[in-house]
């Protein structure tokens, strides 16, 4: 079971990755995460790739995909894997492929998490967040007993500049002119799985579920 999770930002794929993972027994596996892991146990990859972060700039495609494949080799990945924010472009998709070819595997399936972008905006503009206990609230799907207030701390909630409307515009521009192309990329490979987004996250889990098999 070799997966990739695509989705807009805000979308829920995060999540749902995490539920699937958890559901098929393999690793989740965030870009984010094995970078941090890369930088922080001081590896030759890690080391390449804080060269280009300390200075501002992008990691090159062909160093992410050397992590990423780095990371597909270690032996938890033997069963299965599910990739959550990468690739994130059409040459990291085609470099991930060689890769993956190179190690005589391949994707199984791509799974889409459709949501439109007015549902996304007004989900993530209206997250709300306590700076000093971590929790996180939604002002319509999850508020705070008290308006603006923490339940378990009491400090004031705040809008985090991530989640504010022009942020959010901007994210979902850019994910649509890199991002969205993998959509169309995967279909052609036969591999795309797309699901609505829009319902509860516990029906969104359930409809991979039933795609995928138990």
């Amino acid at each position: 079971m070799r997966l990739i999770m695509l989705g807009a930002p805000g979308a829920g794929k995060g999540t749902q990755a995490k539920r699937v993972a958890a559901k098929y027994n393999i690793p989740h596996i965030s870009t984010g995460d094995i970078f941090r892991d890369n930088i922080k146990n001081k590896t030759d990859l890690g080391i390449k790739a804080k060269g280009y972060i300390d200075k501002g700039l992008l990691v090159p495609d062909e160093l992410v995909v050397d992590i990423v494949a780095d990371r597909l080799l270690q032996e938890d990945c033997k069963e299965g894997f599910i990739l959550d924010g990468f690739p994130r472009t059409i040459p990291q998709a085609e470099s991930l492929d060689e890769a993956l070819k190179s190690m005589k595997t391949k994707i199984n399936y791509a799974i889409n998490i459709d949501v439109p972008d007015e549902n996304i905006v007004r989900r993530m503009s209206g997250r709300r967040a306590c700076l000093n206990c971590g929790a996180t609230y939604h002002i319509k799907y999850n508020p705070p007993k008290k308006e603006n207030i923490c339940d378990n701390c009491t400090r004031e909630l705040i809008l985090r500049d991530d989640d504010k409307e022009e942020t959010v515009l901007k994210r979902l521009d850019v994910y649509h002119k890199q991002t969205s192309p993998l959509i169309d990329y995967y279909e052609a490979k036969n591999i795309l799985i797309t699901v609505d987004g829009t319902v509860d996250i516990d029906d969104v889990t359930k409809s991979i579920v039933e795609i995928l098999g138990a």
